[in-house]
């Protein structure tokens, strides 16, 4: 493997030792968090509304963050079987 990514076996190996950087370490728990908001909600908030929920108790993150971070896991918001379109009443 590391002829064919051109590395040499002590660089590849002492990569794979190294430490998760504080970035990566914060990347797990902000997903951790998402996920178990994610589930609390029985899985029917998408990402504004678990950003909302999660910036009420005093996590900062954006909407964008989240967004990424759920569609990086493929973590998809359920609809309910129970909604359906209703017309629009004209005054």
């Amino acid at each position: 493997m590391c002829c064919v990514l051109r590395v040499s076996k002590s660089g590849y190996f002492k990569w794979l030792k190294r430490p998760k950087s504080d970035r990566q370490e914060q990347h797990e728990k902000l997903s951790q968090k998402i996920l178990q908001t994610h589930l609390e909600f029985k899985q029917r908030y998408g990402s504004i509304k678990i950003a909302k929920t999660l910036k009420r108790r005093s996590v900062k993150i954006s909407e964008r963050t989240v967004s990424r971070i759920m569609t990086k896991n493929q973590w998809k918001l359920v609809q309910s079987k129970n909604t359906r379109l209703r017309p629009i009443r004209s005054i």
